[in-house]
């Protein structure tokens, strides 16, 4: 799949602000600063589609692409940043949760994790709720050019233990900075859409 036309459609906090629920959607979600809006700006090949931040935590509203006039991509807030006040970070939890709840053409949440660390206990419980509403099976490990290729093997094996995956679930290694892996993600991304 290639994305010839990426805009932003609509910005969300409640479920009354959300677009019509008339195209399938593929959510991103992640902790703050694991390269989530670089990602989304390297798929979609548009350099300030999402907007990339120095500071951590910066999206705080639920953001919807609409792709090719054909599907959307959703750029949920994210999570685990430790200087966002308690009240906040449970707004996004419950703003998070109204939407993978209640999105009826929701197809997959793909999940993002640092490829150099073993996923927080925040991204363990964020994929086991996936899991819970059949939206997992996805994750994409970021930052891959940080690390050797020796390494990244054992990291990806450390990914799939911690998150508990299966078989048939994913770990696609992405780096937004050397432009890689992102085209078995569209592909897998067009297989969802047509499935």
């Amino acid at each position: 799949m290639k994305i010839n036309k990426s805009d932003l459609e609509a910005v969300a906090v409640k479920k009354n602000q959300y677009p019509a629920a008339d195209l399938k959607e593929i959510a991103f979600a992640g902790r703050s600063n694991v390269g989530k809006s670089s990602l989304l700006n390297l798929l979609t090949g548009r350099k300030k589609l999402a907007r990339v931040s120095g500071s951590p935590g910066k999206t705080r509203t639920i953001n919807f692409y609409i792709i090719n006039d054909s599907f959307r991509i959703v750029d949920l807030p994210g999570y685990g940043y430790a200087k966002v006040s308690k009240s906040i970070s449970a707004g996004w939890g419950e703003m998070m949760e109204n939407y993978l709840e209640s999105r009826p053409n929701l197809v997959k949440v793909v999940q993002l994790v640092d490829i150099r660390h073993a996923p927080s206990k925040q991204d363990v419980e964020m994929y086991d709720y996936l899991r819970h509403f059949g939206l997992d099976g996805i994750v994409v490990a970021t930052k891959a050019d940080k690390i050797s290729r020796n390494q990244m093997a054992k990291q990806i094996k450390l990914i799939r233990q911690t998150l508990k995956l299966t078989d048939t679930d994913m770990v696609i290694p992405v780096s937004s900075l050397k432009r890689t892996g992102h085209e078995e993600l569209l592909n897998v991304m067009e297989q969802l859409l047509e499935g």
